[in-house]
């Protein structure tokens, strides 16, 4: 889901909330006017856009925001935006995937390498640090949704691969192509969903020592901050917090 750095969750102090708080509105509003102008304004025939409302409704996006982002998708501007992924080594050797959305990518391209440098780590080519992930469709479900028996039955049955069950919600895995299949049959029995997005998931953790956490963190606090950054994957955990799957 564009918008949510997969690593974050375990930081933000009371004090930046208000901050944050724009920052993400402003992401989810950028990648629902691209999903919106690339494909249908409804929502049920373009999956894209569906899965960015979601995103935003389950940041409590207001709902006029919402509908402000999908109506600026219809005004002719010369902005034109991109998807592009980075991918590198940040301190302590750490494999990170950033996944942006920019309408400049030399601009995106400067300020990545940059921030990967300024913090002990470096840029690499594609390929360099995906290899340490597996790239999946991940569902994801509020457990008040839906009792544990029923929900593991239903993914099974649709198709996923694996159902996680984690402290606040469910997460299904399955194959990429997939996702918007399963997710439509188990839509059956689920009304609700927090995101439905592909991730990079990491293969094997590296463990942080409490000791290098500041260092770690100041990166991928700088990473999410910048504005064209959507998605961040790493393969960290800090000791018993698993920063890839904090729910």
């Amino acid at each position: 889901m564009a918008g949510h750095s997969h690593w974050a969750g375990i930081k933000h102090k009371k004090g930046k909330a208000d901050k944050l708080r724009s920052k993400i509105f402003s992401k989810l509003s950028r990648e629902i006017t691209v999903a919106a102008k690339l494909g249908d304004k409804d929502p049920e025939m373009n999956p894209r856009l569906r899965s960015a409302i979601q995103a935003a409704r389950s940041a409590n996006m207001p709902k006029d925001n919402i509908e402000r982002a999908i109506d600026k998708s219809s005004i002719n501007t010369a902005e034109n935006f991109e998807n592009l992924r980075y991918e590198g080594f940040g301190p302590k050797q750490i494999a990170v995937i950033v996944e942006t959305l920019t309408d400049n990518k030399n601009r995106t391209a400067s300020n990545i390498r940059t921030i990967f440098q300024k913090n002990g780590g470096s840029l690499g080519t594609k390929g360099s640090a995906s290899h340490n992930f597996n790239q999946l469709g991940v569902i994801k479900i509020d457990r008040e949704e839906i009792s544990e028996e029923k929900i593991f039955d239903i993914a099974i049955e649709a198709g996923a691969s694996d159902c996680i069950l984690k402290k606040h919600i469910y997460e299904i895995r399955c194959e990429k192509d997939e996702m918007y299949n399963i997710k439509k049959k188990i839509e059956k029995d689920v009304q609700n969903f927090i995101s439905t997005d592909i991730e990079w998931i990491p293969i094997n953790n590296i463990l942080i020592k409490d000791d290098q956490k500041n260092q770690v963190m100041e990166f991928l606090e700088t990473l999410e901050d910048n504005d064209d950054v959507q998605n961040i994957f790493t393969n960290i955990n800090f000791g018993d917090i698993d920063v890839n799957n904090r729910n």
